[in-house]
């Protein structure tokens, strides 16, 4: 009898053991693109640019979706403003209103103010866009300005975005002034307001101010040029110039490779996540319809702008309580700071820095300092590696307190233009609320400075004390001997990577400031002021924890508390630590990118050893 065992089936099956099934064929439809696509491609030889952009890795991270909101934001502007210039009329002629609003027919008004009314009572479905128009610029502000935040905290602006950092940083400017510009445009009381405002900011310039603000109006306030003028801006010039600057982002996004989160297998040579196709452009997709939903859902429950409730601008009255949109606010808020001692004769003009350094000098100061600071952050860490990791805020505690006192201090002027309508409501005093916001100023952003700079170095030690001493279990053990200790539960390497990820900083230390021949060094001074930046950054620094403190710890179990070691940046064994990262499963690989990636990326590199 035979003891040779067959699979089930037939015998003769074993036959095909191995066989690679036929690929079915590409559907009708499939062959039609792909003939469209070919043909695109013989022509233009975009599939090479197109193949690499969507076999491009993005990371999977929460944080990174405050990006794409203001992107979106951005597209759902575009598309709705698109819709509002059919019918809107930027024009500041005279024309009496005989339309469906009835408490405001038969009363004279401008062209664009008629037609905004127009819009919103006798156009189908006019006010809804009208409000996911507003809603949209104000998202697309919002998240921009936290999309900032997040690059700022993690060190995302470092070599080599400081440009892509420079260009987010103009394209903030760029959006206020486009919001602006398009909330001037209805010419309602409210915003007649502003453009009035804006009008005497500019005559504080000195000496030109005058013929500035007559250029700008095309002669005497308001004037008729103002309203053309503010559309051309707001539908043309500033629109072609942020869509310009966001595509050259993303692009520099593609080309640098995108920031991502410390972790097992993340390195600054690789990117671990999803292709762009199918994975990442589905999800991208879905959010954008996820962003407009919500858009559509807070401009149809809630309203924005009513500017039948202001009526037409007249240059006579002022909206009482008027207040600018919240990126503009603190602008105002500086000028009911300033004292008014700073407006003052010089050789016959009247220099009215009380306003023109609040309403011209802080905008484009504010902007200006957070575009540089990328450049002064370097100088002073000496730092020229490039970076694609990122930094947990609390492992950079002097940036992330310099972060957070420029947002109190930004609050403060900004919370300080409504001073007035928090003395009718509150029943105080202006002068004392006034009083009381130019205190904050001076001494909100220091505290909270020092404030945010202790809690991360506590949980900096805090994390140096969990990679030591693992997590406390709570339960207490009894040794052979009698003694009693408390069991501590041991951390993954997932946890413990990321606690120890960080590489290690210290202040710069000086050099002579003479050479061996006794001559003065010509940069002595300059690098004693950079030893001190470098010492008010990293006096205080908390370190990652060393192999050589980590096997302290191993060894001594719960005693470990007396026997931290001094800083060793050899390995455990001695050997020099210089072993580069490797990448996990679906990374996007570049190898050999960086000067970084032959140094290791820090102490997380030695514990792997």
């Amino acid at each position: 009898m035979s003891t040779d065992t067959f699979p089930a089936g037939r015998p003769a099956d074993r036959l095909r053991d191995g066989d690679q099934p036929a690929d079915r064929a590409p559907s009708a439809a499939a062959r039609k693109a792909g003939g469209v696509a070919g043909w695109i491609d013989d022509r233009t030889g975009s599939a090479k640019g197109v193949n690499y952009l969507l076999r491009k890795v993005f990371p999977d991270h929460w944080s990174f979706m405050l990006g794409e909101i203001a992107m979106y934001s951005l597209i759902i502007c575009l598309i709705s403003g698109a819709l509002l210039t059919l019918w809107f009329v930027p024009s500041a002629g005279h024309t009496i209103y005989d339309g469906s609003y009835v408490p405001l027919r038969g009363q004279q008004m401008s062209e664009a103010y008629a037609s905004t009314l127009n819009i919103s009572f006798d156009v189908r479905g006019g006010l809804i866009v009208r409000q996911i128009h507003h809603w949209a610029a104000l998202m697309f502000i919002v998240g921009l300005t936290v999309h900032m935040f997040r690059v700022f905290f993690t060190g995302a602006f470092r070599k080599p975005r400081e440009l892509n950092w420079v260009i987010g940083t103009v394209l903030a400017l760029l959006a206020a002034i486009e919001g602006f510009a398009g909330y001037s445009l209805p010419d309602d009381l409210l915003s007649g307001t502003g453009i009035r405002a804006m009008e005497g900011f500019v005559q504080t310039a000195p000496v030109i101010g005058s013929y500035l603000a007559y250029g700008i109006f095309g002669g005497p306030f308001p004037g008729e040029a103002i309203i053309p003028r503010l559309y051309s801006a707001h539908v043309l010039l500033l629109p072609a110039i942020l869509v310009g600057l966001f595509t050259a982002h993303i692009v520099l996004v593609a080309v640098q490779k995108h920031t991502q989160f410390p972790g097992p297998g993340r390195t600054n040579d690789n990117v671990v996540g999803y292709r762009v196709m199918p994975v990442y452009a589905a999800k991208a997709g879905g959010f954008f319809f996820i962003v407009f939903g919500v858009i559509a859902l807070i401009s149809a429950l809630f309203t924005i702008n009513p500017i039948w409730a202001y009526g037409p601008y007249d240059p006579s009255p002022v909206t009482a309580g008027s207040q600018p949109d919240w990126y503009m606010g603190a602008y105002d808020g500086a000028l009911r700071l300033l004292p008014g001692w700073l407006e003052f004769s010089f050789l016959g003009f009247t220099m009215s820095l009380n306003i023109a350094l609040g309403a011209l000098v802080l905008l484009p100061l504010v902007y200006i300092v957070v575009g540089v600071y990328p450049f002064v952050e370097r100088w002073v860490t000496g730092d020229d590696r490039e970076h694609h990791l990122l930094d947990r805020p609390r492992n950079n505690p002097t940036r992330t307190g310099i972060g957070m006192a420029g947002i109190v201090a930004y609050s403060v002027f900004m919370f300080a233009a409504g001073n007035d309508i928090m003395a009718i409501k509150l029943g105080m005093s202006i002068n004392d609320i006034t009083w009381a916001f130019r205190i904050g100023l001076f001494v909100l952003p220091p505290l909270t400075f020092w404030v945010t700079k202790r809690i991360c170095l506590s949980l900096q030690r805090r994390d140096r004390d969990l990679a030591l001493h693992a997590r406390e279990s709570g339960r207490i053990i009894r040794g052979a001997d009698g003694s009693f200790h408390e069991r501590h539960d041991a951390l993954t390497d997932h946890e413990r990577w990321i606690l120890v990820q960080h590489e290690p900083v210290e202040p710069l230390q000086l050099t002579p400031d003479v050479d061996e021949n006794g001559v003065a060094r010509p940069a002595a001074r300059k690098d004693r002021l950079r030893a001190k930046v470098s010492h008010f950054y990293f006096k205080d620094a908390v370190n990652p924890v060393t192999p050589a403190e980590l096997a302290a710890a191993h060894h001594d179990g719960h005693q470990a508390e007396a026997i931290e070691a001094p800083f060793d940046y050899e390995g455990i064994e001695g050997d020099s630590d210089h072993t580069p990262g490797t990448g996990g499963q679906g990374a996007d690989t570049d190898a050999g990118r960086s000067e970084a990636a032959e140094r290791g990326i820090g102490s997380a590199s030695r514990l792997r050893e």
